[in-house]
């Protein structure tokens, strides 16, 4: 985990399930409940990703969301990828390729607020 200007990025590795939701939960939470406006997950080291990884990365999502802040994903691999489309969750959690795209693609869009 590194912060950037007005930013702070997690960088996963391994597998995104169940055993990774236990440990990965309360350090998303905290990160999550920051100030930071926009929270990037580095997806590009995982090697898997279940039901549970994709439960972890909404309950983050929620969370950066209901703050007015906006959460955004880098990932290359294809098949969290294909997860993602399967799962109708590419528009909600907006994957990108490299970090500058992710951070570059997050700073365009406007930023919600919690009364928008």
């Amino acid at each position: 985990m590194y912060g950037l200007d007005h930013a702070i990025v997690i960088e996963m590795h391994g597998e995104l399930d169940v055993v990774a939701y236990q440990r990965m939960a309360p350090l998303l939470d905290a990160v999550t409940a920051g100030s930071e406006p926009l929270v990037i997950v580095d997806l590009t080291p995982v090697t898997f990703l279940d039901c549970s990884g994709l439960s972890l990365l909404m309950r983050a999502h929620r969370r950066v969301t209901h703050r007015g802040g906006r959460l955004r994903l880098v990932c290359t691999q294809p098949m969290t990828l294909r997860m993602l489309r399967v799962t109708k969750l590419m528009s909600v959690l907006s994957p990108a390729p490299t970090l500058e795209a992710a951070l570059e693609a997050a700073l365009r869009e406007p930023q919600k607020h919690d009364a928008d």
